[in-house]
């Protein structure tokens, strides 16, 4: 029994020093420690999850941080796979798409992207409350996926990467301000020709 004990708890400690963690256990460190968060839906279920996410990992989340995650649009589908039994009982399949943007110094877009996740779920005819449930727990499910996603995404941004990305976005930024200043100068300093006069008997 000892000896179990003490396997498991090698084991334990093994994986944990590889950076394995149980799903929905620990946190997950950032680069990020300061963020805004937005959502067209601002108290939707994904948005609320996602800022509890957040926090847990130590973020500070207020309005005017040096980086704005925005949730711009989440959508959602179904679409039937297979019928059984005459038609009473059916296979859906879920999809969920997140599309979300994450914003730098400046008000300048620094990535937009999206996550999506689908899950399965059987529609029994014969009993509609307890599928009604199991769709609304397969919807729960898919949204803490993509919250857990999201996460890892932000995960994978380092300081120098973010850098980068807000040195490109600058870049892009000052592009088009001076092509839009060109364009207005070379319109400024094009001569206007005068109404052509038409003759009068």
């Amino acid at each position: 029994m000892i000896k179990r004990n003490l396997l498991v708890m090698g084991l334990a400690v093994l994986l944990s020093a590889c950076g394995f963690q149980l799903r929905g256990t620990g946190t997950t460190e950032l680069a990020i420690k300061e963020i805004d968060l937005s959502a067209r839906n601002a108290y939707g279920e994904t948005v609320v999850m996602m800022r509890q996410a957040l926090e847990s990992s130590g973020v500070k989340i207020y309005v005017g941080a040096p980086y704005k995650l925005a949730l711009t649009n989440e959508q959602e589908s179904v679409r039937t796979l297979s019928y059984i039994g005459g038609a009473q009982s059916a296979e859906y399949e879920l999809t969920n798409v997140l599309n979300y943007e994450i914003v730098g110094h400046n008000n300048l877009s620094l990535l937009d992207d999206k996550l999506q996740v689908q899950k399965v779920y059987m529609h029994d005819g014969n009993n509609i409350t307890g599928s009604d449930q199991e769709a609304a727990e397969a919807r729960k499910e898919m949204r803490r996926d993509l919250v857990q996603r999201m996460m890892l995404r932000l995960q994978q941004f380092t300081p120098a990467q973010l850098d980068q990305l807000q040195q490109t976005a600058d870049a892009r930024a000052k592009a088009e301000a001076d092509a839009l200043e060109a364009a207005r100068k070379a319109e400024a300093n094009t001569p206007r020709q005068s109404p052509m006069q038409v003759p009068t008997e």
